[in-house]
């Protein structure tokens, strides 16, 4: 029986730090990971796919503010459902080529994802994840004025609003995930973390403004569907610690509780690796496995070959769990 992958790809994958954002480029992009994930689909694997949005929907939102007085401004929920379409898009048809031309009978449905959050999450008391464009200090304060935004300064490179980032509760449509991976057929799903919804007081679904960090609903989507082994792909082969250090070094193999003991040393920074080791320590919790390696690695990391692999008890490097 096939064993079943999430492999979670960042935003940054289909738009590089500062390459312009044409959708040529972005397209260029997506066929690279394409025949990534073409290669691993060719290893026997069910395959769900997800991916970051974070450069594209702070396009959107800059498209949004920039045309407001022609064209109505779209809630935040509706500009992560439309990052979603337009990347699935891309996606779906660079993957159908890629299989196409590895003459694979596998297909592929991008599945447009709400994430379910709650309402009382911490997060929307203290909204802390920065999207959008940068602002003057006088910009900043009518659009808090204006538009209630809360804005924080960044970097020294001028103010952004900040929005929540609450954790998922649930993803919806993991049922026609399953029934979709059983026709063989690969899933795109819960892009840029899944379109927060929530629950109102009669407790139907409305879309609520957040962002949702997407290794966390990767992670989710893997709890959920039951899946063998959660990939999260990134621009570095591996983890490390004591990175950028003349004593760096790297992880291939190791267990939760070693992980666990590099995080009380404050080895992981919050900017940058810390979510995607937090969301593989929970995932491997369950006693499954969690990757961490770099995009043109994937399959060699679900060889044993590359990669940081993330178990209850280190597999040796080579081995495939």
């Amino acid at each position: 029986m096939a064993k079943r992958v999430v492999m979670a790809i960042g935003g940054n994958a289909i738009l590089q730090p500062g390459q312009t954002p044409t959708f040529d480029n972005q397209l260029k992009n997506t066929q690279t990971c394409a025949n990534q994930i073409a290669r691993v689909e060719s290893l026997d694997y069910e395959v769900v796919l997800t991916h970051g949005n974070g450069p594209q929907v702070g396009n959107i939102l800059r498209q949004n503010e920039l045309a407001e007085e022609v064209v109505p401004a779209a809630p935040l929920d509706a500009c992560n459902a439309e990052s979603q379409g337009f990347i699935g898009y891309m996606l779906e048809q660079s993957i159908k080529n890629a299989l196409e031309q590895k003459h694979s009978t596998a297909n592929v449905v991008t599945l447009l994802t709400q994430t379910e959050v709650d309402k009382n999450d911490a997060a929307f008391k203290a909204p802390d994840k920065p999207i959008g464009i940068f602002y003057s200090e006088e910009d900043a304060k009518k659009m808090t004025e204006t538009k209630g935004w809360e804005m924080v300064e960044d970097a020294g490179r001028g103010y952004r609003r900040v929005v929540p980032s609450p954790y998922p509760q649930s993803i919806h449509g993991v049922e026609s995930i399953t029934h979709l991976l059983n026709q063989n057929i690969i899933v795109i799903a819960g892009g840029g973390g899944g379109i927060p919804v929530h629950r109102n007081n009669a407790g139907l679904l409305e879309g609520i403004e957040a962002v949702i960090d997407k290794d966390r609903t990767g992670k989710k989507l893997a709890e959920q569907l039951d899946a063998d082994i959660f990939m999260m792909l990134t621009d570095v082969s591996n983890v490390y610690i004591n990175y950028g250090k003349e004593n760096q070094q790297k992880l291939t193999d190791i267990s939760v509780s070693e992980v666990e003991k590099h995080i009380a040393d404050g080895q992981f920074a919050a900017g940058s690796m810390g979510p995607k080791i937090e969301a593989a320590v929970d995932f491997a919790k369950s006693g499954r496995t969690a990757i961490i390696c770099a995009l043109d690695e994937a399959d060699l990391a679900l060889q044993g070959k590359a990669g940081t692999r993330i178990s209850l008890a280190a597999v040796p490097q080579g081995a495939v769990s």
